[in-house]
């Protein structure tokens, strides 16, 4: 029986014939344009698809990841992250990061996302969600009552409250979108719109640490609830369309590889 809860050491192979353990070539092409942290993403992923790996097998440790793969570990920590918001990881305090046992059925779905994330997939998700949430404002402000206009109103009061908190203006703004679909009342677009925040999720709670970021966020949410307010839904969609250009482009400047 395997004792596999103890990972080998991560090496590379003598022979050049030999694919190795995990890099480029398993799981998607060089040569994309990706952060650190995404081709780390990636590269883990090409070791759990590895024979060594089996269901609650513990990864190597952080630094020899990061010193096999020439990379900084905080990009080693953004990459499990990722790979612990998609369910194929998880981590357990004081013991390690392990393979979850149902990562098999994971994994395929996964891939097909072309997921952990090249900076191009980043933008056209982007783009996805940008277009699902223009129509969610506009649907809200067709049928907004008087009572969820006055919540949307007080969860962007909420993200005033916590402008110097970054984690906490982020559960007040994922909140706000999360009631504005829900005020719309299509079911199919709230359920994508929580789909791509969270592939989106790993760049986008970097990309909102910043003050000045956090306060253009909360002006275009106010405009918003204006708009959503007044029943206008073209001047809705519109100003959801301009608060989904800004917040792509914080999230494309936290995913590219320089940052």
């Amino acid at each position: 029986m395997s004792t596999s809860s103890q990972p080998e050491p991560v090496t590379g192979s003598d022979d050049a014939s030999t694919p190795p353990r995990f890099g480029p070539g398993r799981v998607v092409q060089s040569g994309l344009n990706r952060s650190p942290s995404s081709a780390v993403a990636y590269r883990l992923l090409d070791l759990l698809l590895g024979e060594s790996m089996r269901p609650g097998d513990r990864l190597p440790g952080e630094r020899a990841l990061a010193e096999e793969l020439g990379v900084g570990r905080s990009a080693v920590r953004e990459a499990i992250s990722a790979l612990e918001v998609l369910g194929v990881v998880e981590t357990r305090a004081g013991s390690g990061t392990y393979l979850r046992s149902n990562t098999s059925e994971l994994l395929p779905s996964t891939l097909s996302w072309s997921l952990l994330m090249d900076q191009e997939r980043t933008s056209e998700l982007s783009v996805v969600r940008g277009a699902l949430e223009r129509s969610a404002a506009q649907l809200a402000a067709l049928t907004a009552t008087d009572a969820q206009k006055a919540e949307l109103a007080g969860l962007v009061e909420a993200q005033r409250g916590a402008a110097d908190d970054p984690e906490g203006y982020v559960a007040a703004d994922v909140a706000f979108h999360r009631v504005l679909a829900q005020i719309g009342g299509n079911a199919l677009v709230g359920e994508l719109l929580a789909t791509t925040r969270t592939l989106l999720r790993v760049w986008f709670d970097r990309a909102v640490d910043r003050r000045e970021d956090i306060d253009r966020a909360i002006a275009e949410h106010e405009l918003i609830v204006e708009a959503i307010a007044s029943g206008d839904a073209v001047a809705a969609g519109d100003a959801m369309e301009r608060h989904m250009a800004t917040a792509a482009e914080r999230i494309l400047r936290d995913s590219s590889p320089e940052s």
